[in-house]
C-alpha cells in the first residue's frame, strides 16, 4: 500500500494531510487510534481522483464526515481516511426556496440558514450532530422528519473516481437506508428543497426540539446518538430498560441512565469496551424479548 504515493497525489490537489492522525479526535465517541494518513478533501475534483488512485493501487480508504455515526478501532485504522469537512461545507440559497450545501457542511448550518429565509422542512435536524454527507448517506431522521422528506438531489463521487448526479426519487431512500449504501458512492453535495414558512414558528419548533435533546438525552457524553436501529413497532431504548440494563456497563462504556437508547463513552472506554456492550445489549434485548436490535452505528476495523 504506498501511503507516500497517495498523500504526494493529495497534496499536488491541495489536501491538506496529516499522517498517523489519531483517530479519537475525529469522531463523537472520542475512541480509536492513528491511521496511516488523514487528508482533509479539497474539492469534489480532488476526491474523485484521490479515489480513483487508490483503487488503481490497492490503497485501503475509508471516507469521514463529522465522526457521529462511527467506530474506530482501538489499534487505529491501516490506510488512508479522507476527510470530507471545512472546504466541502458550503451552504448557499439557491432559488427562494432552495439550499445548496457540500457534504461537509454541518446540518445545524443548513438549519440555520433555512431560518434565516423564513423556509421550514428542515427542523427536525436541528441538533443532529452530523454532516450533510452523512446525513443523506444513512437518510438520518429524528422528531417524525428524515432527509428524504426534504431533498431534491445530491452530486457524488464513485468508487471510480467518476462525478454522478442523483435525483430523490432514485436515491432508495429508506429507514436508515439510501442508494450510496449499495452503490458505494461518496455524497459531495446535497440539493434542499423546502417551503416558505412563518420565522417565528420554525424558531420556535427548532428551539422545542433542541430543548428536548438537552432533556432527554446524554449530550454531555461522547457517544454516536441513538445506538440501535428503531424495531419496527418498537422502540430500542424502552426494550433496552425492559429488559433491565439502564445503566449497564463493560469498562468504561455505559448505557446511559437518562436514555437506555444510548451507549455512552462514559470514563475513558475503549472500542474494544463498546462493541462488547453492544453485543452484551443484543443478546440480553433477544433473550429477554425476542427482539434481535440492530446497530446503527459503523464499526471500522483496523484491517481488512
Amino acid at each position: 500500500m504506498d501511503i507516500g504515493a497517495v498523500c504526494a497525489l493529495a497534496e499536488s490537489l491541495g489536501c491538506a494531510v496529516n499522517l498517523n492522525a489519531l483517530l479519537s479526535e475525529h469522531c463523537t465517541f472520542r475512541v480509536g487510534g492513528r491511521c496511516s494518513a488523514f487528508i482533509d478533501i479539497s474539492s469534489a475534483q480532488a476526491l474523485s481522483k484521490l479515489c480513483s488512485f487508490a483503487e488503481e493501487n490497492s490503497i485501503r480508504y475509508f471516507v469521514l464526515g463529522k465522526g457521529s455515526n462511527v467506530l474506530f478501532d482501538d489499534r487505529g485504522f491501516e490506510g488512508v481516511i479522507f476527510h470530507i469537512g471545512r472546504q466541502l461545507s458550503e451552504v448557499k440559497l439557491i432559488g427562494e426556496d432552495t439550499i445548496l450545501a457540500g457534504a461537509g457542511a454541518n446540518l445545524t448550518a443548513v438549519c440555520q440558514l433555512a431560518l434565516d429565509n423564513s423556509l421550514t422542512g428542515l427542523e427536525f435536524a436541528y441538533g443532529i450532530p452530523g454532516s450533510v454527507g452523512g446525513a443523506v448517506f444513512m437518510n438520518a431522521g429524528a422528531y417524525g422528519g428524515e432527509i428524504r422528506d426534504v431533498i431534491a438531489s445530491a452530486s457524488a463521487v464513485a468508487p471510480d473516481g467518476s462525478l454522478f448526479d442523483v435525483e430523490a426519487e432514485n436515491m432508495s431512500l429508506g429507514y436508515r437506508h439510501s442508494c450510496f449504501m449499495d452503490n458505494n458512492g461518496i455524497v459531495v453535495s446535497a440539493v434542499f428543497k423546502l417551503q416558505k414558512g412563518d420565522k417565528e414558528q420554525i424558531k420556535a419548533a427548532m428551539d422545542d426540539l433542541i430543548s428536548r435533546r438537552k432533556e432527554k438525552q446524554p449530550l454531555e457524553y461522547p457517544s454516536a446518538g441513538s445506538t440501535f436501529k428503531r424495531p419496527v413497532g418498537k422502540f430500542a431504548g424502552r426494550l433496552i430498560e425492559e429488559s433491565g440494563l439502564r445503566g449497564a456497563s463493560v469498562g468504561g462504556a455505559q448505557v446511559s441512565e437518562k436514555h437506555c437508547g444510548f451507549v455512552i463513552n462514559k470514563d475513558n472506554a475503549t472500542g474494544k469496551d463498546i462493541l462488547a456492550l453492544i453485543e452484551h445489549i443484543k443478546h440480553t434485548v433477544y433473550e429477554k424479548t425476542g427482539t434481535l436490535l440492530e446497530c446503527e452505528v459503523r464499526y471500522i476495523p483496523y484491517s481488512e
